[in-house]
């Protein structure tokens, strides 16, 4: 039978004992947090400007969707590669589960990305249906890495710089 008190395994222990603290920050601010808003945006805005395409046919919104896929890919890039760091760098965010899914599903959504604007720059799929059909993937995986990427926040307390203040 078990004790009422549960007790907790030590590998969880040493793991949250580790120092998960932003190793990659400008003035205590980390800077991966601060560059994943706008590729976000973006795929979700793609995902819009691809719904404007079918639905209206102007060729406009074909550019849009050029510009906006681009931007989703490069600075998605851009926060993946000092996420990457950070994951490398602190014992802590590596030593988590819950990292290596947001890696996992980051380097997906980053692949997707690059598959959504490369169509779009080659002309190598039509826009709809393939380029709409990408856009909705990356837009589900860009939730799948952005939960994850919350939980490690909020649930773990990763990359967060508490000062002695608080």
């Amino acid at each position: 039978m078990q004790d009422d008190v549960e007790r907790e395994s030590p590998v969880i222990t040493e793991i949250e004992q580790k120092d998960a603290s932003s190793a990659v920050a400008v003035a205590g601010h980390p800077l991966h947090g601060m560059t994943v808003h706008f590729p976000i945006a973006l795929a979700f805005a793609t995902l819009a400007v691809d719904s404007l395409y079918w639905y209206g046919g102007d060729p406009f919104w074909l550019r849009v969707g050029l510009w906006s896929s681009g931007g989703v890919f490069f600075l998605g890039f851009a926060a993946g590669l000092i996420g990457t760091i950070e994951l490398i760098l602190v014992a802590g965010i590596r030593g988590r589960v819950a990292s290596w899914a947001h890696a996992i599903a980051a380097v997906t959504l980053i692949a997707l990305a690059g598959l959504n604007w490369g169509m779009r720059v080659t002309h190598a799929a039509d826009v709809l249906p393939h380029g709409f059909f990408v856009s909705v993937l990356t837009c589900v995986m860009t939730g799948m890495a952005g939960w994850h990427g919350g939980k490690l926040i909020f649930d773990h307390g990763v990359g967060l710089m508490v000062s002695a203040k608080d």
